[in-house]
């Protein structure tokens, strides 16, 4: 391994502890930045010499905060920096004083503080996303911009404008009460759900992105785990991930084409995952404490269960969605659950369980999808076309596109076949 990558993977490690601590302490996200990237040049400078110091994030810490000041200094001439803001020299390993201000307390509440900056909620979902990336993450901006399809500069003056809200709100810095606490806990959550299932899409420009979203939002959900790790939501949000990623790997043929759950090859989804995932779900059951994301993560465990789709218990999850129905009233989780009565129940229970939210799902890709599901399972031809090409006007990927346009091409065989079979019959 070279200098260059262990000390990329050494400095992405102790991104999160230290730039959330330096945002504590300038309470400015374009400073903490700028004083961990200085931070980080130094060293790159010093430590293929001398090796990483002990706790690289102190050391880092330190070193930005020293730079952070004189750069403050210099800009507004201020006075010399009091005693206990010594310099720090970049040759020494000096970290351990650091430690011992720096506790792991302080560091978990930073972490939990940064993040739920980034998910505050006067800023739009996209700008949640992007401004976790930049600043938890680490992402540069091209590879955010990659992964949401949008130019370099796009993607630059959203997380500017996310950076100038987050200044206007003027948010308190301090160490949240309990009510506080909670709140954090479920945006954060939420904030990393939105990541996962904007990396969790169909393949096409800046696939490889994507799927690194994917992958940044399940280390995040680990790195909340340990910070709550008696919270059984936050160990169904990671099993959750944990299982829906299982599957990446059998989701789309070489071609980039989508294939259905059920006609994906089993063994192809990844095992470690499954086992770590499932293994979590259990543990958080046993807290009988169910919410939202354990409650889908069980689902998605009943899936990757069942030996094949034919063996999959469509009306446990029939009953799950039910209950998650109950809990957060949602249409798209209507919609889900219509999956699973139209497996269980029938087609024509599905499609009278999805009238009611047509208007309010109007404009999405997955109920028109569905619906035209149903209506050709119970051989409603003309019907199904029309909703499937309503689909296909909503695609958001052409591997959507494609996926629907084999379901239209599936009912014309089947209609051929049924004229040349009423023919046979007429002869």
């Amino acid at each position: 391994m070279t200098d260059r990558d262990w000390m990329s993977a050494v400095l992405a490690a102790a991104r999160p502890r230290a730039v959330a601590a330096l945002v504590r302490y300038f309470r400015d996200l374009d400073t903490a930045e700028e004083a961990f990237q200085e931070a980080c040049l130094r060293a790159l400078k010093t430590w293929p010499g001398n090796g990483p110091p002990r706790d690289p994030a102190a050391w880092l810490v330190m070193v930005a905060r020293n730079s952070g000041i004189d750069q403050a200094r210099r800009a507004r001439r201020q006075s010399p920096l009091p005693d206990d803001d010594r310099a720090v020299s970049d040759l020494s390993d000096h970290e351990g004083p650091a430690v011992e201000r720096i506790d792991a307390a302080d560091y978990r509440d930073d972490i939990l503080r940064l993040m739920f900056i980034c998910c505050h909620p006067e800023l739009p979902a996209t700008q949640q996303i992007a401004l976790a990336l930049r600043i938890v993450s680490g992402l540069s901006v091209a590879q955010i911009a990659r992964a949401f399809l949008v130019s370099d500069a796009a993607m630059e003056q959203r997380i500017t404008r996310a950076k100038a809200r987050v200044a206007k709100a003027a948010l308190a810095f301090e160490t949240p009460g309990a009510i506080e606490r909670a709140e954090r806990l479920a945006a954060v959550a939420a904030m990393i759900y939105l990541l996962f299932n904007e990396g969790y899409t169909a393949p096409g420009p800046g696939s490889d992105d994507k799927t690194a979203l994917a992958e940044e939002a399940i280390r995040l959900a680990r790195l909340l785990l340990q910070l709550y790790p008696t919270e059984p939501e936050v160990m169904g949000l990671l099993a959750l991930l944990l299982l829906q990623h299982s599957r990446a790997h059998a989701r789309f043929d070489a071609n980039g084409e989508s294939i259905l759950l059920a006609d994906q090859d089993r063994s192809l989804w990844r095992k470690p995952l499954i086992a770590e995932g499932l293994a979590l779900v259990d543990k958080a059951m046993r807290h009988l404490r169910p919410g939202p994301y354990q409650i889908q993560a069980a689902v998605a465990a009943l899936h990757t269960r069942a030996a094949s789709a034919e063996d999959t218990d469509w009306g446990q999850i029939d009953l799950l969605y039910g209950a998650l129905e109950r809990m957060t009233p949602s249409p798209v989780i209507t919609l889900n659950r219509a999956v699973a009565v139209a497996k269980a129940r029938g087609p024509a229970a599905a499609l009278d369980m999805i009238e009611p939210i047509a208007e309010s799902l109007a404009g999405y890709f997955y109920f028109h999808g569905a619906r035209g599901s149903f209506l050709a399972e119970l051989g409603r031809t003309k019907e199904a076309r029309e909703a499937f090409g309503r689909a296909i006007s909503l695609a958001r990927s052409p591997a959507e596109a494609a996926h629907v346009r084999r379901e239209i091409d599936r009912l014309a065989v089947s209609a051929a076949r049924g004229n040349a079979t009423s023919e046979g019959v007429e002869k």
